[in-house]
Formats: structure tokens, C-alpha cells, sequence
């Protein structure tokens, strides 16, 4: 195989060359400017006439795509208001090259979630999830962003993070009009609505996100957790005290599976704003408060493969239901005050997102021979706070310096109380009985730090009258801290089970009459992985970055940004010893080269080519030896604290024709060489398989993209339906193709190899795609906007390739999932109810109905996780005060 090689020290210097003349320039810029000027020619609104040069060639530039030489998408208030995305989740998946994953994670060019940072207001924020750094981007509200820039080639002012893309949510700044809104909505899913539905009780409050106590850990179990001593029987507790531990966990509320029919969905929100001129400025304040409450179920198959005599057979065969009641509480907030060149603003945040999740699973297990069944509670709050501090500030004689500060702090939180697992057997009759070895409940907390802060300092150096150069320095610095426990308990039956006993009902067995002289509370912490571990990520950066209209119409940005990181994670043993799992340190500075020219070079075209280094750092789930499990694909994860850092090389070029105003199109290849990319894979764990991580060798991916928007009228049509609307007609394409690198002697370092190097063909296939690369992702708009109506309706249609979501075992097929085709439909339409005006939103998604499958396929096809999704629909009415 050939290797393709890439370096960017002679494009970068070459570039930097051209700037030179340039500036020599600015220095004889009085003299020249005592000269006769040339009469520039007069176009119509069509381009800005200067004395001796042009700027912009072309009036339909959009300002975004104006003041960035970047290769970027913008979504505007606008944007997300047609399609009526409820998240920045949603909203980003009709960004050309952009899918999500899991509904959660946003995959930039098919490149994980990984490669891809994701900012608030140019601030980092933590992740509440185990298994990422980077927070899901589903936290985040619709209603609370005024925009979304996703930037896909590297800046030396982003952090260095970088592979897919910089993802950067702008929240809502001073209302130009007060404002004050509230809206109510209520929808249905036509698998979940109605039907019959697995719950448990849990506690009378639990609808409002925060249960009444029922699942906060005994007193007495706190006090053990606490004492540094594993609970168990005959060593540092006494019958007497486990009995009363053991009873003091809640039973019949959180074990007890019921059926229910499902009721709809519904929210409530609230928001508001003004600005008022004080003698210190304007000051401006707007808020938003929402709660929304929602239901899913899925009934679907689950499988495990095994290759056998060259096929993939399933050794596993399970029927699951799954129930998940989603609340959430969005609180956001912000101050704003400007006066003149000088704004500063306070940005707060408060996102609350509960799952209650009831489930069970029932099927033939090859490892037991027979037929088993497992029954699970669960309850995951994830807590998001952050607060900000930003300015802008503007100054010298001709505005021709900028300061622009920041500093962050950002706290997330996940706390799972009462995570439970009963497990049962099946005798001959066909009745399910106890097996009373396969039960758990465990309780975890996880907590998340990021302090952050920044300046970034500039100055604007006249070239001539009409060009001009700025000239950029910054500074950031980035702390981020986790913290993750988990404590497993269990009942034994140290005397067994009587017939009865293991047919009776789960909260019958487990009652306060049982614990003791039938079954006994211990601790099994730490029996899979290590227990608890701490993880700490310091990033310090500086960078310089000049823009500067080299010739007429063509603009250079060049910059380098020097990064030192700092990473590790300490596994820690609750009880004392020794975890027998390694600590892992990362420690390397960087420097990370960038350039992006950009050619204005006819009326409203442009191109831009740009290079850049950049890299990926492993996330602390990817590095810490803790077991977690994943409820939405029922798998097991195992971090590998063997990983090392990702280098990346990225080359990008598109060229842009904004034909009319808001109209264009766009076309661009891209290509990235990623040395060491992280990905999943599946091994096995004992008895059982799980999924950990691991270095491929090297990658690449090549690809291109095409976009375009475009709006029809009819006005002489017949049709007055026709006639009365403005017709819109957007799409995008993105075709990728990757592939993974293995030569003779590559080597990996698994989890369970103990630092051994093995052979990495042993796990990995040269040649095979990229885990997580889709090879298409398409998405398409059709619509209509009638102002005097008032009205706007689109139909929106959706499509991703399959693609690999972990690598199978040695010899076994990769894991591939199919997203499918998912196609929405959008109407909106205000009325005038009084004096109020009513806002109307009907919103209709998966109306094809697209299901989930994951699978494994060799000679057969294994289900390893399939489902209906199901039609949903949503009506909602917002009231304008």
C-alpha cells in the first residue's frame, strides 16, 4: 500500500511570502495617497467602489461568508425557526456534511464526535456523559441560540482539537424589541402513544425531574461507602448490620416492573426580553425558561454474534422493551451591557435532563444454555450549569484595535441512583424463576469541571485605501476535572432458594421479611474494572493569526497556535489497595500551523483553499479502565489507558457563487490524513464481550461536498396557492470515502494486552472504512414562505449511509449501522387572536417511518440492536405579549 505523505512547512512559508510586498506597501501609503486618484467605475448596488480598488466583488455575499475566509456553514435565528429543530442537535443535521448519532452527537464529515469540538459562545463546556468529553449537543435548547457557525477548515484563534469541525453556539444577546412569549406543545409517536409500556413507580415526584428522596442513598450506606471498608460478611460487618443495610434500600417502587399505557407528550415554555438605555449604556436582559416531558418506547431485537465455521451466528437471541420517560428543565439567562465600542455580557445557563428508563430483555444465551430474562430500573439525571463572562471592546482612532475576553465556568453533573438488574432463568414449564447470582444495584456519580478563560488582541494595519491587514494575538487557558465513583451491591441466597421463594415476585423476595435469614447484602465494587477514577485535562495556548487582503480580492489568514496539554487519569481503589490498573499520563505541546486563502475573483464567486494541522486528544471514558454500560445499545465499555494522541493533516478547497441574495452554490473537496485515529472494538470480557478502544495505525478520508439554495416565484401562475408563495429549494450532498491504513509490522496496544504491543491486523482490516464514516450524507428542503398569510411550511428530508460503529471482533465483521432515510414536515403560521398574535407549529417527523438496525453480516445477518422508531408528530401554540 502506498503512503501518502503531507507537509506544511513549505506551503505555510510560501504563503507568508506573499504578504511581505503588502505590508512594505503600507509603509509608502501617505505618498501615494497625495496622488491624482483614478475614477473608479460607478455599479449599481453591486460592488463597493473605492479610489483605486474593490473589495468585494459581488453584492450577494452573505456578511458571514464576507467576514469569515473560513470554510463555514451559518444556521441564523431564521434557520432554525423553519425547520423547527427542539436542539442544536437537530438543528445541525441540515448542515452540509453533518449527521447525528444517537440523537445526541454530531459527526462532522463522518468523523466521530471525537473530532469535533463544540463551544458556547467560544467557551468549552463538560460533558455529563461517561462515555464522552464532548458534551451532546441535545442539552441545548433551539430557543436559546440566536446561531450556529460550524467551521470545517482549522483557525489558529480555535482550540486544536480539531478533525471534523468547530461547532459554536451563539446564545441570544440584546433584543433590539422586548419581547415576551409562551408557548405550549403537546405530540405523540405513534409506536410509544397509547400503547402498553413497561414502567416502575419510583417516586410520586419524579415528573418534575427531582424525585421525593425515595432514591437517595441510606444514611447507613453512606456512612460504609465512606469508611474505606468493602461490605461483606464475616469480615468488617456483622449479620445484624448487613440486615439493616440491606433493608434500608428502597424495594417494591424501584424493582417492580408494571405495564402502563403511555400517555402523550407535552411542554411548556416561557421567554422574554427587553432593553432599556441607562446612563451607563444600553442593558439588555433575556431569559428563557422551559420544561418538557416526553415518552419513548421501543420494542425491538437484540443479538450477540459468534463467528462459527466461517459465518457470524448468533449466540444470543434476546426480545427486549424498553421505556424511557424523558424530563427536562432548561433555565438561560443573560445580561448585556453596551455603551459605544465597549459591550460586555453575563451568559448563564442551567440545563437539567432526567431519563427514567424501565426495561426488559428476553431470549435463548448460548453461554447458559437455556432461556433467560433480565429485568432493569434506572434513573440518569444529567445537570449542565454554566456562567460567562465576555466583552468586546474597541479602540484607537480609528476603531483600529479590538480586545476581546472571556472567561468560563461550566459544571455537569450525572447521578445515577438505583441502577438495577434482576435476572431470571427458565425451567422446563416455561415459568421465569430467580437466579438469584444475576442481580445488582449500583449507585454512580460523575462530575465534571471546566474553567476556561481567553483574550484575543488585534489591530487593523491599512495596506492602501482600500486593503487592509489584522493582525491577531490571543491566549487561552483550560482546566478540566472529572471525577467518576461507582459502588456495586448485591443480594445473596447463602443458604439457597426455596421452589416458592424463586417464584415469587420480586418485591415479595426481596422484602424486609426475606433480608437476613434468607438473603444477605454485599458489595461487589470494583469486580469489573477499576471502581473510581480521576482525570485532569490542562490545556495552556497562545497564538498569533494575520488576515490581510494580499492583492485585490484575495485574502491570506495565516496563523499558528502553540498548545501545551497536559492529560491524565488515575484509577483509585475505594478500599485502600492497589486497582492493578495503570495510571495514564499525555503530555505533549504542540505547534499548529493554519492557512486559508480565499479569491474573489468574478462577480459573487469565491475560492477558498486552506491547510492546516491539527489534532485529537482520547476522551477520559476512552482512557479509564471503569466499566459503564450504555442503556441505549445495552453494551458494555472498558476504556484502554494504553491511547495516545491523534494527529491530523487537513486540506480543503471550495468554491462558492452567491447568485442572487440569500441564494447559492457551493462545491468543495476535502482531504485528511489522521496518524493513530482512535476507535472502538469489540472483545471479549470474560464470559461475556464488551466494547473498548484502541490506535489504528494511520487513515485517511477524501471526499466532496456540494450545496445549494435557490427560491422560485410564480406570479402569473393560475394557482393562486401558487402564485401568493416564495418556493424554496435547498439541498446538500456530502460523498466520503475513508479508509484505514495496516501495514506489516503496525502494532496496537489493547486494553487486555497489558501493554503488550500486538499485531494490529489482528483487529483491524487495511483498507476498511473509518468507524463512524458514512460514505453519504444527504439532506434536501422543499418549501414555501406566503408573508401575506403569514404562513411558512417545509418538508425536509434526511439521509445517512451505513456505517461502521465498532470494529468486530478478531475475524468477526464490523458492527454496521444503518441510519436510513428520515423525512420531516414543518408548517408555521401566525394569527391574530384579540390584540395578541397566536403562533402555530405543526411538526411531523420520520413520516417513512425509518427503524434502527445495527448489524453484523458474514454468510448471515446478526441483529445486534433493531427497532421501530415510530411517526411523531407535535401541535404547539406560542402566545406573542
Amino acid at each position: 500500500m502506498k503512503t501518502v505523505t503531507l507537509t506544511l512547512a513549505g506551503a505555510l512559508m510560501a504563503t507568508s511570502a506573499l504578504i511581505l510586498p503588502s505590508l512594505a506597501m503600507a509603509q509608502t501609503a501617505p505618498a501615494a495617497a497625495a496622488q491624482p486618484a483614478q475614477q473608479a467605475p460607478v455599479v449599481e448596488q453591486e460592488q463597493v467602489s473605492t479610489v483605486d480598488e474593490i473589495v468585494v466583488l459581488g453584492r450577494n455575499i452573505p456578511e458571514p461568508n464576507r467576514q469569515s475566509s473560513e470554510v463555514a456553514a451559518f444556521l441564523t435565528s431564521e434557520d432554525l425557526q423553519r425547520t423547527g429543530d427542539s436542539s442544536a442537535a437537530e438543528a445541525l443535521t441540515r448542515v452540509t456534511g453533518l449527521s447525528i448519532v444517537e440523537g445526541r452527537f454530531v459527526y462532522v464529515r463522518g468523523l466521530g464526535e471525537r473530532y469535533s469540538s463544540a463551544l458556547l459562545n467560544g467557551s468549552p463546556l463538560p460533558s455529563p456523559e461517561p462515555l464522552q468529553r464532548v458534551v451532546p449537543l441535545d442539552l441545548f435548547p433551539a430557543d436559546i441560540l440566536a446561531g450556529v457557525t460550524v467551521q470545517k477548515t482549522y483557525s489558529a484563534r480555535y482550540p486544536g482539537e480539531f478533525g471534523g469541525g468547530v461547532i459554536d453556539l451563539t446564545t441570544l444577546a440584546t433584543p433590539r424589541e422586548p419581547f415576551l412569549n409562551f408557548g405550549l406543545t403537546v405530540g405523540a409517536n405513534n409506536e410509544t402513544t397509547g400503547r402498553e409500556g413497561l414502567i416502575h413507580f419510583g417516586s410520586r415526584t419524579d415528573f418534575t425531574s427531582f424525585d421525593d428522596g425515595t432514591r437517595d442513598l441510606p444514611g447507613g450506606f453512606r456512612l460504609a461507602f465512606a469508611s474505606g471498608n468493602r461490605i461483606i460478611a464475616g469480615q468488617n460487618y456483622s449479620d445484624a448490620e448487613l440486615r439493616r443495610l440491606g433493608q434500608s434500600l428502597v424495594n417494591s417502587p424501584l424493582r417492580l416492573l408494571q405495564r402502563e399505557i403511555l400517555p402523550a407528550n407535552f411542554g411548556v415554555k416561557l421567554s422574554g426580553g427587553n432593553a432599556v438605555q441607562t446612563g451607563f449604556g444600553e442593558v439588555g436582559a433575556v431569559f428563557v425558561a422551559a420544561y418538557d416531558n416526553s415518552w419513548r418506547r421501543r420494542v425491538g431485537v437484540q443479538q450477540e454474534g459468534r463467528l462459527s465455521q466461517g459465518e457470524i451466528e448468533a449466540q444470543a437471541d434476546y426480545d427486549f422493551q424498553n421505556t424511557q420517560n424523558n424530563i427536562g428543565v432548561d433555565l438561560f439567562g443573560s445580561l448585556s451591557l453596551e455603551n459605544g465600542a465597549n459591550t460586555v455580557k453575563w451568559t448563564n445557563l442551567y440545563v437539567r435532563n432526567v431519563t427514567k428508563a424501565t426495561r426488559s430483555r428476553e431470549g435463548f444465551n448460548d453461554l447458559t444454555g437455556n432461556n433467560t430474562r433480565d429485568d432493569y430500573t434506572e434513573w440518569f439525571e444529567r445537570e449542565l450549569f454554566s456562567t460567562q463572562l465576555s466583552g468586546e471592546h474597541y479602540f484607537g482612532g480609528r476603531d483600529e484595535w479590538a480586545l476581546e475576553w472571556r472567561g468560563s465556568w461550566a459544571q455537569t453533573s450525572r447521578d445515577a441512583p438505583y441502577e438495577t438488574r434482576f435476572g431470571y432463568g427458565q425451567l422446563p414449564d416455561g415459568t421465569f424463576v430467580h437466579n438469584i447470582q444475576s442481580n445488582r444495584i449500583s449507585f454512580s456519580e460523575l462530575d465534571d469541571t471546566v474553567v476556561s478563560g481567553g483574550a484575543d488582541l488585534s489591530y487593523i494595519l491599512p495596506l492602501s485605501n482600500a486593503r487592509e491587514a489584522k493582525f491577531t494575538v490571543g491566549v487561552s487557558g483550560y482546566d478540566n476535572q472529572r471525577d467518576s465513583v461507582q459502588r456495586t451491591l448485591r443480594f445473596i441466597a447463602p443458604n439457597g432458594l426455596t421452589p416458592d421463594q424463586v417464584r415469587s415476585r420480586v418485591d415479595f423476595l426481596f422484602s424486609d421479611f426475606n433480608i437476613g435469614p434468607v438473603l444477605q447484602i454485599e458489595e461487589v465494587t470494583g469486580s469489573n474494572g477499576a471502581a473510581a477514577y480521576e482525570a485532569d485535562m490542562r490545556v495552556w495556548a497562545g497564538y498569533a493569526q494575520v488576515e490581510a487582503e494580499i492583492l485585490p480580492l484575495v485574502n491570506l489568514t495565516l496563523g499558528a497556535r502553540y498548545e501545551d496539554g497536559r492529560q491524565s487519569v488515575t484509577p483509585i481503589d475505594l478500599f485502600g489497595g492497589q486497582t492493578g490498573f495503570l495510571p495514564t499520563q499525555i503530555e505533549q505541546d504542540y505547534i499548529l500551523p493554519a492557512a486559508t486563502l480565499t479569491w474573489n475573483f468574478a462577480e459573487d464567486l469565491q475560492l477558498r483553499v486552506g491547510a492546516s494541522k491539527t489534532l485529537g486528544r482520547p476522551q477520559f471514558r476512552e482512557l479509564a479502565p471503569q466499566q459503564y454500560t450504555d442503556t441505549e445499545s445495552d453494551r458494555t465499555f472498558i476504556g484502554n489507558p494504553y491511547l495516545v494522541n491523534t494527529e491530523i493533516v487537513n486540506l480543503d478547497a471550495r468554491l462558492e457563487w452567491y447568485f442572487a441574495s440569500g441564494q447559492y452554490v457551493t462545491a468543495g473537496v476535502f482531504y485528511k490524513d489522521l496518524d493513530k485515529p482512535v476507535e472502538s472494538s469489540v472483545v471479549d470480557q470474560g464470559a461475556s464481550i464488551s466494547q473498548t478502544f484502541l490506535n489504528a495505525p494511520a487513515a485517511v478520508v477524501r471526499g466532496f461536498e456540494v450545496e445549494a439554495k435557490k427560491y422560485f416565484d410564480f406570479p402569473n401562475a393560475g394557482l393562486g396557492f401558487v402564485a401568493d408563495k416564495r418556493w424554496l429549494v435547498q439541498g446538500n450532498y456530502t460523498w466520503a470515502d475513508s479508509e484505514v491504513q495496516v501495514s506489516d509490522g503496525d502494532t496496537v496496544i489493547t486494553q487486555n494486552s497489558l501493554g503488550v504491543a500486538q499485531p494490529a491486523s489482528f483487529y483491524i482490516i487495511d483498507g476498511s472504512r473509518l468507524q463512524g464514516q458514512s460514505e453519504h450524507v444527504a439532506n434536501l428542503q422543499l418549501g414555501w414562505e406566503d408573508d401575506a398569510a403569514r404562513s411558512q411550511a417545509t418538508l425536509i428530508a434526511n439521509y445517512v449511509s451505513e456505517r461502521s460503529s465498532a470494529r468486530g471482533r478478531p475475524g468477526e465483521p464490523d458492527l454496521i449501522q444503518r441510519p436510513g432515510v428520515m423525512l420531516d414536515f414543518v408548517y408555521r403560521k401566525d394569527l391574530d387572536v384579540g390584540r395578541r398574535t397566536l403562533g402555530f407549529a405543526l411538526e411531523l417527523r420520520n413520516l417513512l417511518n425509518e427503524d434502527f438496525l445495527e448489524y453484523q453480516e458474514l454468510g448471515q445477518r446478526v441483529i445486534v440492536n433493531g427497532y421501530d422508531l415510530g411517526v411523531s408528530g407535535s401541535v404547539s401554540l406560542t402566545a406573542r405579549f
